[in-house]
């Protein structure tokens, strides 16, 4: 087996070292396109604070530091000693470069290495012992060591040599003890009771690995104007087995007026549910239709979802059993998406889009696609109709690519829907699906390593062979076919759906495989974006100074 680019060490408490491997070409820094920053513009990280009490103002700081514990615990989790990593790295530019990526590799560039002596990174990042295979780890877990398949656990090496599992509240026991003073100090400012009942939870939920009662409350809460996502939550970094729970956390603030536009989407949610382009077995599970609908700015974000291309929308808890009981919680970051929207959707539709069809893209669209996917995420099927578990383990490591896939199209697939009966009025249908198409490029420069890239990248081809868009060989611009586009929307949607219920791992592979390729049409419309100056994504100048607290 290749080495990877690190060896991880656990004596007693978790400690982490990253190494460089040998037998690989090194990459020169000299070589390193200088240019690499250019791939991000920078947006100030703000909003009204007005809107905040006086308490509320003097929770913000403390829940800010609370989540810097997660992005400490990111680094280590993504790639291990970060000071040993920028200590290395002696160009300003390039230091700043791996820092937004947490690590010497590209995220942005199927994560290519770009920190010389540095080969290719480990699919299942620092999650598991870099010498592990999958045989070995599918061997133990069948052995009888179900818990290394754990979210909340590091799989690491026994005294005997074996894989043991080290959960991540004794793995990081320094950032999670922190982490919980300063939720439980922010608790005592809060005066809304859900998010104070929610803060508490949420920091025992850090002291122990016992995460649902947390979910549970974080669901229940409806009136607080601030708000905090925190702890390990999604799985894209584990490209490995899509197991294992990344660290991130996010401060944000309720946008009241936009919140009240969106509440009562969620009610048609069983509707929708019905009417998806598939046969019955597959939309069976109804959606809880207790879940939160709303708009918010976010004024900081750490690990995770800091990490080379910036969320602009959060769908949670991934809790499948939260998710059936009470349903989830859609947040709309809108800030963020403003800031993505002006700075390179608009710029990016300048340049591929049929100018006939450019007033289509609009801000509105922008939103109500993003939104939308993430409602969708609600939709279809969790626990697969055969009895091999749920979607997410039976589909391992193409889990979390599918499910973007899916939650992509079936918002689309929402939006046709709710135009047809009247519930979204707001601008027209092609608005939206112009505006999609131009997502799609956007999203596919996030590169391979991304699942919402792969996930763009199948769509992309998946439509392209449907006739939902043409190119003019002439001017290399694109062109929305209306009709088409809604026929390839269900004919994905049901095969994706099929594909999860399924639980058909090779069928995802092969799904994969077929689409999951550029051709020369394609490169040469990124390679023009790239000419042209338009950033692929966004980076933040945030924290309390930028807030002026």
């Amino acid at each position: 087996m290749r080495k990877h680019a690190f060896w991880i060490v656990l004596a007693g408490v978790l400690s982490s070292q990253a190494c460089r491997p040998g037998g690989e070409e090194p990459m020169s820094a000299e070589k390193t396109d200088a240019r690499l920053l250019d791939k991000y513009t920078t947006v100030r990280l703000t909003t009204d604070l007005s809107r905040l009490t006086a308490a509320q103002r003097q929770m913000v700081p403390l829940l800010i530091e609370a989540c810097q514990q997660m992005d400490e615990v990111f680094w280590k989790q993504a790639f291990g000693d970060r000071t040993a990593l920028l200590s290395s790295v002696a160009d300003p530019d390039l230091q700043r470069f791996a820092q937004i990526n947490y690590g010497p590799w590209d995220r942005l560039d199927d994560n290519r290495p770009f920190v010389a002596g540095y080969g290719p990174k480990p699919p299942g990042a620092n999650f598991y012992p870099t010498d592990m295979s999958k045989e070995e780890f599918e061997g133990a877990v069948s052995g009888g060591g179900e818990a290394l398949k754990g979210l909340y656990t590091l799989v690491r090496r026994d005294a005997q040599g074996g894989l043991t599992p080290v959960a991540y509240h004794e793995a990081f026991t320094a950032e999670h003890q922190r982490a919980a003073e300063l939720l439980r100090s922010a608790a005592r400012l809060a005066e809304s009771p859900g998010l104070q009942r929610y803060l508490e939870l949420r920091a025992q939920a850090l002291l122990t690995g016992q995460y649902q009662p947390s979910d549970l409350a974080w669901m229940d809460m409806k009136d607080n104007t601030l708000d905090v996502v925190i702890g390990p939550i999604e799985t894209y970094e584990d490209q490995l087995f899509g197991y294992k729970a990344a660290h991130e956390g996010y401060v944000l603030v309720k946008d009241q007026e936009w919140s009240q536009r969106l509440a009562r989407y969620t009610a048609l949610l069983p509707g929708l549910q019905r009417g998806l382009p598939v046969a019955d077995a597959y939309k069976r599970q109804t959606p809880g239709t207790d879940s939160d609908l709303n708009a918010y700015d976010v004024i900081y974000y750490a690990g995770d979802c800091n990490a080379g291309s910036k969320t602009i929308a959060i769908n949670l808890p991934n809790d499948e059993r939260v998710q059936l009981e009470k349903g989830t919680r859609r947040l709309q970051l809108k800030n963020a998406m403003r800031a993505k929207f002006d700075e390179i959707l608009v710029p990016l539709a300048r340049e591929l889009i049929e100018p006939g069809q450019l007033e289509h893209v609009t801000f509105d669209a922008f939103f109500a696609n993003t939104m939308f996917h993430e409602v969708a995420h609600g939709l279809g099927i969790k626990e697969t109709i055969n009895g091999r578990g749920s979607v997410r383990t039976a589909l391992k490591e193409q889990a979390s690519a599918l499910e973007e896939g899916k939650a992509d199209v079936l918002g689309l697939y929402m939006v046709t829907r709710l135009t047809a009966d009247g519930e979204l009025s707001e601008g027209s249908l092609q608005d939206n699906y112009v505006t999609f198409l131009s997502s799609i490029f956007r999203s596919i420069r996030f590169g391979a390593s991304s699942a919402h890239g792969r996930a763009n990248l199948v769509r992309f081809n998946f439509f392209e062979e449907r006739g939902a868009f043409s190119r003019d060989a002439e001017t290399g611009r694109y062109r929305v076919d209306m009709d088409r586009m809604r026929e390839a929307m269900n004919a994905l949607s049901e095969k994706i759906l099929r594909l999860q219920g399924d639980g058909d791992y090779d069928g995802v592979v092969a799904l994969m495989q077929r689409y999951g390729q550029m051709d020369s049409g394609l490169r040469g419309a990124l390679e023009q974006l790239t000419s042209a100056g338009i950033p692929v994504d966004i980076v933040f100048e945030q924290g309390v100074e930028v807030l002026g607290l």
